[in-house]
């Protein structure tokens, strides 16, 4: 997989020198580069409790990205998923550390529980206090004697940091700390591994399947599923977590793991909210990435049992940009629409024959959603068929309270239906066209003439026209034929689709931004679905 990189040696000391770059004075480094890679606080003046931690990176933005007023003081940045060496971690202790002393946190890795515990060693024998605490929130495989340290980490960094932050003892931080560890369980799930930079990719996680409890190097997890979606997905980590929740009172951190897209983590957090746990959970963090595995398509639930005291801690105030806050879990909120926009639901009739031609257009609609959305990922977003097919959906659900008998409002329902259910620049110009349609039809012109003006309102109000590369260029010729039977109309829209991959110049709808290369041979995949659906009201 390609990568935004330069050379491979030098990845780490690019980022951090980005990072350091784009912190507006609050961070700084050791010299020492690059064999030590130390990014400190800019303001730090040893007064306080120090807080060093760090690893390998490939895990941003921990470490280096939580080093901040109210979270760590220094972080040692190992090289990709490789533990820092004992001189860079002694270094780190050495230049942050004052009279109260320093607390190391570290994952549960064989590399860092060496390298920093050898360094806390020598601080010690050099006359400084030091203290080390290492996280083990793995749960994935619960007979490890050594379980790994995961995401939960973040939540020691910021509830430890708060209390350093307030002048607390080496031994109080150390403490607090320590009950932290002890109350977080972690794991983790994940659709793909992640990309080493210059190693070749593992493959390993099959597609539609789904990997539970792998770790945050793209360690192998103990079991795999076939993927369903995010609901069986948080399901699945819930159940690992829920016999080790016996308390009444947690916070939550959801987890990016790299490569999840926000909308994605959203719906893993509704279902998070929705799960058994659910009503256990008091407080999140997140959902956002704050201890990944470089682009690791995957996620991670951490939950933790707080007194009061640390609650606070948790919640308190830093100056870290990538801490996005500890919040209150609360319902939906939902606001009532303003006066004279909520819409006046039809009264319903009966007529079978109209919800057997309505069902079947939504049918066509819904049969096609994968092939026009593969012919729209090849000159626009990928999601025609989606669009479509969502609204035929939500039209069969609406047909018992559809005015069916009155093919006037039944046309302004429907263009009210789509106004709500359907996304994008179709579903406002299909609304406005079947609006347009039953004002026509409610003035005596017959169907087919009402059709031919709603088509004419649609192309005023949206500005496209024959030629122009939308389904105007399979609509229109369809609905000119239209009066010589429904297979006259199908033939027209299909010529009238086809000639579409042979127009280069989009002059409206998004294909206007794609260049000729991409449209040429390519139907129109609005043009497409006209076609389609004239094509199948034919085969009945």
């Amino acid at each position: 997989m390609t990568q935004f990189i330069n050379k491979k040696e030098n990845i780490v000391t690019e980022a951090v020198d980005g990072l350091i770059a784009t912190s507006g004075g609050a961070l700084a480094r050791l010299d020492g580069y690059p064999h030590i890679k130390v990014v400190v606080r800019n303001d730090w003046d040893k007064s306080k409790v120090a807080l060093v931690s760090g690893g390998g990176s490939g895990h941003e933005p921990a470490h280096a990205g939580l080093v901040g007023e109210g979270m760590l003081t220094a972080a040692v940045c190992g090289e990709v998923f490789a533990s820092p060496s004992v001189d860079a971690v002694l270094s780190a202790i050495l230049a942050v550390t004052g009279s109260a002393g320093c607390l190391l946190i570290i994952k549960n890795y064989t590399g860092d529980r060496l390298n920093f515990g050898l360094a806390a060693e020598r601080a010690i024998e050099m006359g400084f206090k030091v203290n080390m605490v290492v996280v083990d929130d793995d749960i994935a495989l619960p007979d490890l004697p050594k379980p790994r340290g995961i995401a939960g980490t973040v939540f020691v960094h910021k509830i430890a940091g708060a209390l350093a932050a307030q002048g607390a003892s080496l031994t109080e931080v150390t403490k607090v700390a320590e009950n932290v560890i002890a109350g977080t369980k972690s794991i983790g799930m994940s659709l793909d591994t992640c990309t080493v930079p210059g190693s070749p990719k593992d493959d390993r996680i099959e597609a539609g399947k789904a990997e539970l409890g792998l770790g945050i190097h793209g360690e192998p997890g103990f079991e795999k599923l076939d993927y369903v979606d995010a609901k069986q997905a948080i399901t699945a980590i819930v159940a690992k977590l829920e016999p080790l929740m016996y308390d009444n009172h947690y916070v939550v951190l959801l987890n990016n793991l790299g490569g999840v897209s926000e909308l994605e983590m959203s719906i893993l957090a509704n279902e998070l909210m929705k799960s058994s746990i659910g009503k256990k959970l008091k407080l999140i963090v997140g959902p956002a990435s704050l201890m990944t595995a470089i682009d690791m398509r995957g996620f991670s639930v951490s939950v933790c049992s707080l007194d009061p005291a640390e609650e606070e801690l948790l919640k308190a105030s830093c100056s870290v940009s990538a801490w996005p806050g500890a919040k209150k879990i609360m319902p939906v909120a939902i606001v009532a629409m303003p006066e004279g926009l909520a819409p006046t639901a039809p009264i319903p009739s009966r007529d079978d024959a109209i919800a057997n031609l309505i069902t079947k257009c939504c049918e066509i609609m819904i049969a096609s959603e994968a092939d026009l959305n593969a012919l729209d990922a090849k000159s626009g977003d990928g999601d025609t068929g989606s669009t479509v097919a969502g609204a035929g959906r939500s039209l069969i659900n609406a047909l018992d309270r559809l005015p069916l008998a009155d093919h006037s409002k039944l046309c302004s329902a429907i263009g009210q239906e789509l106004s709500q259910v359907m996304g994008g620049s179709s579903g406002v110009l299909l609304a406005i066209f079947f609006t347009a349609v039953g004002d026509a039809s409610s003035k005596g012109l017959s169907m087919v003439e009402s059709l031919k003006e709603g088509l004419d309102r649609m192309q005023h109000i949206g500005g496209a026209n024959l030629g122009d590369r939308t389904m105007i260029d399979a609509l229109r010729p369809a609905l000119e034929a239209l009066n010589d039977g429904v297979e006259a109309a199908a033939l027209a829209a299909r010529e009238g689709a086809n000639h579409t991959a042979t127009i280069l110049v989009a002059k409206a709808g998004r294909s206007t931004y794609v260049n000729e290369e991409q449209l040429k041979g390519n139907i129109d995949p609005g043009a497409e679905a006209v076609a389609r659906l004239f094509e199948g009201l034919n085969l009945n």
